[in-house]
Parts: structure tokens; sequence; C-alpha cells
């Protein structure tokens, strides 16, 4: 996969002067579109699009401290339909505009070309299954909030804060199928993994397909399929965000699954400053 991967990353570079087919990135790494792009994201801490921008930006920067072009012919190769844009573009990431840059030759800013590699640790071994799941129920309250890589969230403690005892007791005694109890739901809308991306959080639990939900909770509906289930103990939180980056580094791209579309569930038992955790991701089997 990782080899794959790194062909993706070469056809990336022959076509930085033209517009890069994500499907044909996704064809080359023998997966889907959408499974490439979360893959992508999870490895490289960054969107394609933005590593795709970064990167003609970067060539660009040197283009204009050459001067054998243009600034409006570079804005072109790279992509820009105007001066205007490509001058935005340029600052947002070098700090200072092409023009200055030319004149003064600027110090800028640099996006190396990206490859991958597959690390192993002892330390990061990964206990996991693979489980067939019928129809299955996410029931109880509902927010959106952004994400946040590492640390506590905010926008979650206040929202689940805000529920009260009460409330969360009643979610609890819906629980009926595996993993038990109260679950923290998460579902992206974006392909990419950045900083403050928004997604659905639900604190819930998980019913059959069949069972009554109160009018007043939040429900979503969840296919039958395939989940694989990562088990993992450590400081609370920074090992549950450690399992997820794992996840996507490093399991996916050594198994033959991908992401299947769909929330992922993570079931956290607080023990002080530690926990444990399970982290059920969809996924559906790829043919090798």
């Amino acid at each position: 996969m990782l080899d794959r991967l790194n062909e993706a990353m070469e056809y990336i570079e022959a076509h930085l002067d033209q517009e890069v087919d994500t499907a044909e990135l996704a064809r080359i790494a023998v997966t889907s579109e959408y499974h490439f792009r979360r893959l992508f994201s999870a490895l490289a801490g960054m969107p394609l699009s933005e590593y795709l921008r970064r990167r003609r930006l970067t060539l660009a920067g040197a283009e204009v401290l050459a001067g054998e072009h243009t600034l409006l012919d570079v804005a072109v190769r790279h992509g820009y339909g105007s001066g205007e844009a490509f001058a935005r573009a340029f600052r947002a990431m070098h700090g200072v505009g092409p023009g200055e840059a030319r004149r003064s030759g600027a110090v800028l800013v640099s996006q190396p070309r990206m490859s991958f590699r597959l690390v192993v640790e002892g330390s990061s071994s990964m206990e996991y299954r693979v489980i067939e799941r019928p129809a299955l129920r996410i029931v109880g309250r509902r927010a959106r909030v952004p994400l946040v890589h590492e640390g506590v969230n905010p926008a979650i403690a206040a929202f689940v804060q805000g529920l009260g005892r009460a409330e969360i007791d009643r979610i609890t005694a819906l629980s009926e199928q595996e993993p038990e109890g109260i679950v923290a739901v998460t579902e992206f809308f974006s392909d990419s993994r950045e900083e403050g991306v928004p997604l659905d959080y639900y604190h819930a639990v998980v019913t059959g397909a069949e069972s009554e939900a109160p009018a007043d909770l939040d429900v979503r509906e969840l296919p039958a399929g395939t989940w694989a289930v990562f088990a993992n103990s450590g400081p609370y939180p920074r090992a549950l965000q450690e399992l997820w980056r794992d996840v996507f580094t490093q399991w996916f791209p050594s198994n033959p699954y991908e992401f299947r579309h769909g929330p992922e569930i993570l079931r956290v038992r607080p023990d002080g400053d530690r926990a444990e955790a399970e982290l059920w991701i969809p996924v559906v089997r790829v043919a090798q």
C-alpha cells in the first residue's frame, strides 16, 4: 500500500503544472477516491488540496526569485487565473507578495516533497478485531463541533456538561448493543481531518435498528456492515487521540481494508488520568 501511495506522490509531482486528477491518484493507490483523501490527510497531517497548494507555491516561489518569467506567467503556470489571486495566495504562504519577493530576494517558505514509509515500534502494537454487525442505531444528543487534535475538546466538554446528569442517565438506560453504555460518536463531513473542521458529535448509546427511541433524542441509523474495533489504554485524552492517528497512519496502510462512510464510535472508561478505550471504525475489505 505504501509503495502505491508513493507512486501517487510521484504522479502529483509530474502534474503540478496542471489539474491533478484525484481519481487517478486513487487508481494508482488501488483505493477509492474518498479513502485516498482521508488516508492522505491522516498520513500527511494536511488535506490533499492544501499539500497541492503549498507544493505549487513552493515551485512558484523559486520561479519568482529566478526572474525568468513575468509574475503573471508564473501565476497562470501554477493555476491562478489572475495576478491578484496569485499574490494573495503567495503572501498567505510566504509572508510577502511576489513582487516584493522578486525585488528584495526575500526568504520564502518551502513545502518539501512528501513520501511515506511505515515505522513499526514495539511500543505501538495495536490490538484489533474485525466483526460483522447488523443495522444499528445511535440514540442520544448531537452537537456540531470543531475538530481538536490535541487535548480536551472544549466544545465537546461544554456540550456534555450542559446535558446534565439526569439526561445522561436517561440516555445510558437505552443502551442495548455493544459497545455498551455511553459512547462518543463522531461523523466527519470533509475528506480532511485538519484542525477546526466541523463534525457531528453524539453523546449517545447503541441500540438495535428496530428499537424505539424517545422523540426528543437525536437518532443516527447505521446500516449493516463490517467494523474494525481497536483497543488501547493510556493517559487521557492523549492516548485516545494517538489511537485515531495510528489507525489511519499504520493500520489502514498495512491491512486489506479501507474506511467505509459512516460515524466512528468511541467507548471510553476513565480511571483517574488514564482511560481504557475501544474505537469502532466502519470498514470494507478490498480485493488484493
